[in-house]
């Protein structure tokens, strides 16, 4: 995609709401791009086995074809949208890569050790993990957040990373990697998000963290923080508080729109190749130009 037809995608979205998180792709409008028509793969991660959580749609769709087009076979865990997890792992296979599709809440421990023995089990190897599942809800009194929703939120968006990438580990090894999605918001905040930022700040002590305790290892741990992008979160919790704020979602970005989980995929195969390969603890801020620290 053009930045010319970037911007003009962007000003094509009109007030909507989903009534379901995490949200639909199919029901998103316009639809988002996921990789570009000329993005060339180069066998960068050419016979490597990758787990990408909430795969079925948004950025991690985008993780999983490029991770595909770059010669990976990918495991999809998502969350209650068949539909969409199943266009996933089509669109994986287009690539002539296999896939598989695992349908379980990451903030279930038992259900990470689970989908990760049956991803080995199916390929006979684990070589990337991606660690991107999330939810958010709006609210702009932190009184009226209820313990139902913090738990949520924090089970869902740090420890699933945590369930997910402890079951993992056992199956690493030298040259593998370890991809978090955290957010802008863990660097600027966000006064409609507090839960989901605290959340996403935990990301980077974890990324951080972690990166020092595996480099002896030879795992490299980074991130990715995006800002706005067009994901079916945006309608589903946005939009569900404010429909008129989708129409109006990404433009107080220095590029004045959002981003196409196109734009993010890249920088997931960079983590996760060998071009990475003096890189860890650290983050790529996907944003539209915001200048953040850290």
């Amino acid at each position: 995609m053009t930045r010319e037809r970037a911007r003009e995608k962007a000003e094509e979205i009109d007030p909507q709401e989903q009534d379901r998180r995490p949200g639909l792709e199919t029901e998103m409008e316009p639809p988002a791009e996921f990789i570009r028509d000329d993005y060339e793969g180069s066998g960068k991660l050419e016979g490597e086995v990758a787990i990408v959580t909430g795969g079925d749609s948004g950025i991690g769709r985008a993780a999983a074809v490029h991770f595909a087009r770059e010669g990976a076979d990918v495991a999809v865990l998502y969350y209650d949208e068949d539909e969409d997890a199943e266009t996933t792992a089509e669109m994986v296979e287009a690539e002539g890569q296999e896939s598989m599709t695992l349908d379980g809440d990451v903030g279930d421990s038992a259900f990470c050790r689970a989908a990760v023995e049956e991803v080995v089990d199916k390929f006979g190897d684990l070589d990337v993990i991606v660690n991107n599942a999330a939810t958010q809800v709006v609210k702009t009194d932190l009184t009226d957040i209820s313990d139902e929703q913090w738990e949520e939120t924090f089970a869902t968006n740090i420890h699933g990373y945590f369930y997910l990438t402890r079951a993992a580990l056992p199956h690493l090894e030298d040259g593998d990697t370890i991809v978090n999605t955290t957010s802008i918001n863990a660097f600027r905040g966000n006064e409609t998000l507090v839960d989901y930022s605290t959340t996403k700040g935990a990301i980077v002590a974890f990324t951080r963290s972690l990166s020092q305790q595996l480099a002896p290892e030879g795992i490299r741990v980074n991130q990715i923080a995006p800002g706005p992008i067009w994901t079916p979160l945006i309608p589903a919790t946005i939009g569900q508080y404010d429909p008129e704020m989708v129409a109006e979602f990404g433009q107080d970005v220095p590029m004045g729109r959002p981003g196409q989980p196109s734009e993010l995929g890249p920088a997931y195969v960079y983590l996760a190749s060998e071009d990475s390969s003096y890189v860890s603890g650290q983050t790529i801020h996907i944003n539209g130009g915001s200048i953040v620290g850290g």
